[in-house]
């Protein structure tokens, strides 16, 4: 009971009525315009785009932990379902599209159910802002059929995009002065105190100038589709199309938790607390599964919608399901009005948002950072332009995961720890093995994987002058050698062996124990060689020198002649 009146509580407040309505309306109207150009840029049915915004905001209110988190159908989210094939050529294309939905919310659901948030700190940020600056292009390139009137041909946005151009004595002008307009407007409406809704009067604006001019050649909404004087009924995923489906929507899934989570983290809940990241990756989760039932196109966070309603004064979820009601009362009364909607006009806007998702500080911040950063936000950006997006996508994850890998195994490196007085200081590790020394080895990094070959390149060399001498290696701080490190100390305690030498292991997680048995290399070590740490910072390493000198003079004693 208590649960449900702390969940009650962050969806209404009644001292926080007026704010909660005012930024609920705001939201949604905005959301209006701005749910068909998603559809549009989805390359869908635009109204598809609309019944997103409005269940995916209403849905995404009631599971999410962030009271300000908006959950919509994303820029970067509705380019990779435009190069989805089978919801634009498929036999079925509606029901595509619904089942793509309804797919990304299972794999949303699972992530924050299984509590994978922390997975995305591996995505590079130079791969999100090549990804993010490619799908700004993108949006660009992919409205400059509908903002000119031309119908374009070619494979890609791109070849779309110099079709366009090249022709450009075939354009419609007057859908390019309504395109221009529009743009202009919301520039310059937004400056005052209409703030957020200049972008609504825009369009209205721009639209309502086509009949009045007689305009006939500028295509409208209602000549591409019919909208529906009614709320969408439920309709069911087609099953079959799952095997299709699975990479545009881990694809899109991944996009919109990396988007969402970029709002948990951005964006604190009014108690100052910040949101859950599991918990709203549920609630995007299930706003998905809604909108494919409902009839809408993917969704997730949207930081436009969510910095919207902020700071449009929203104090509780209230202002999110106000949002909603208002979609679907525009789509129940308002139906004819917004068929009147001009094309060029929501190409207009997409444009705009395409330009603005460009952002030039965090190109030139990660082409600073280094030649390794520039180059893997340069192959991200290609990728995005020239590959379907929900294989871009998941490339850009591969590369985050490559650029980690590299990154930490350059890492590594390894210092000498030398006993004086019963104490410990730290130098330069050595070049070669000598006699009769005994040498404290401690590793710094990850020694997993890539790693272990840096590390064994800064091992001591074992040479000909190597005899009778212990290299002791300190393994406190690690907990995962992995198999790769295992044969690094399987190689180089041959080596000493052979030398005459030996290695000596310390380490303090029992699990490095276990990991030696598996590979059987305590019979190889010796069990005399392997120390584990105690609580005491040093004091193994210590004993386990002592030890070494002893073993030392008493090879030392053995080999001198009676």
């Amino acid at each position: 009971m208590v649960r449900v009146k702390a969940w009650l509580g962050t969806l209404f407040n009644r001292e926080t009525v007026k704010e909660d309505s005012v930024a609920g309306v705001v939201l949604g109207f905005q959301s209006v315009p701005d749910g068909l150009a998603g559809g549009l840029l989805a390359g869908v049915n635009p109204v598809f785009g609309l019944y997103a915004y409005m269940i995916g905001t209403f849905t995404g209110a009631l599971f999410t932990s962030a009271t300000f988190m908006v959950v919509q159908a994303t820029g970067a989210m509705a380019i990779v379902v435009a190069d989805v094939p089978a919801v634009h050529t498929g036999e079925d294309q509606e029901a595509a599209l619904f089942t793509l939905a309804v797919l990304t919310g299972v794999v949303m659901l699972a992530a924050g159910i299984l509590k994978l948030g922390t997975l995305l700190r591996f995505v590079s940020n130079a791969v999100m802002v090549g990804f993010i600056s490619a799908v700004g292009v993108n949006i660009i390139l992919g409205q400059l059929d509908n903002f000119t009137g031309y119908d374009a041909e070619g494979a890609n946005r791109v070849l779309r995009a110099f079709d366009t151009l090249l022709s450009f004595f075939d354009w419609d002008w007057a859908s390019v002065a309504i395109g221009v307009a529009t743009i202009a407007l919301i520039i310059v409406l937004e400056r005052t105190r209409l703030g957020p809704l200049g972008m609504v009067v825009a369009i209205v604006l721009t639209s309502a100038a086509v009949p009045l001019l007689g305009w006939d050649s500028v295509l409208q909404l209602q000549d591409i589709t019919e909208i529906p004087r009614s709320l969408p009924l439920p309709v069911l995923p087609d099953l079959t199309l799952i095997p299709v489906l699975i990479i545009p929507a881990l694809a899109l899934a991944f996009v919109g938790l990396v988007q969402g989570a970029g709002i948990s983290s951005s964006f604190p809940n009014p108690d100052g607390e910040y949101p859950n990241a599991s918990q709203d990756f549920v609630g995007q989760g299930a706003a998905n599964v809604a909108s494919g039932f409902f009839q809408g196109m993917p969704v997730g966070g949207s930081m436009s919608g969510s910095s919207l309603v902020k700071e449009a004064g929203a104090k509780s979820k209230a202002a999110l399901i106000l949002a909603a009601i208002v979609m679907a009362l525009t789509i129940l009364l308002l139906a004819d009005a917004v068929g009147y909607t001009a094309m060029p006009a929501l190409a207009g806007l997409l444009m705009l948002i395409g330009f603005r998702t460009i952002k030039p500080d965090a190109i030139k911040a990660v082409w600073r950072t280094g030649t390794a950063q520039a180059v893997v936000m340069t192959v991200t950006f290609v990728l995005t332009m020239l590959f379907p997006l929900q294989y871009a996508v998941l490339a850009g994850v591969g590369i985050s995961i490559v650029l980690y890998v590299v990154t930490q195994s350059n890492r590594v490196t390894t210092r000498r720890w030398i006993s004086s007085d019963g104490r410990l200081r730290e130098v330069d590790a050595p070049d070669t093995v000598g006699a009769d020394e005994v040498i404290i080895l401690q590793p710094y990094g990850s020694l997993f994987f890539a790693s272990a070959s840096v590390f064994e390149e800064a091992l001591p060399e074992v040479t000909e002058a190597t005899t009778n001498s212990v290299v002791i290696l300190r393994l406190r701080g690690q907990n995962d050698l992995g198999s790769t490190f295992m044969g690094v100390l399987e190689r180089y305690a041959e080596a000493l062996r052979e030398a005459d030498s030996k290695l000596v292991l310390v380490y303090a997680d029992p699990r490095i124990r276990s990991q030696l048995e598996a590979a059987h290399l305590v019979d190889a070590l010796g069990e005399g060689n392997l120390y584990e740490s105690d609580e005491w910072l040093g004091a193994t390493v210590l004993a386990a020198n002592d030890d070494a000198l002893a073993w030392i003079d008493r090879s030392d004693e053995d080999a001198s002649p009676s």
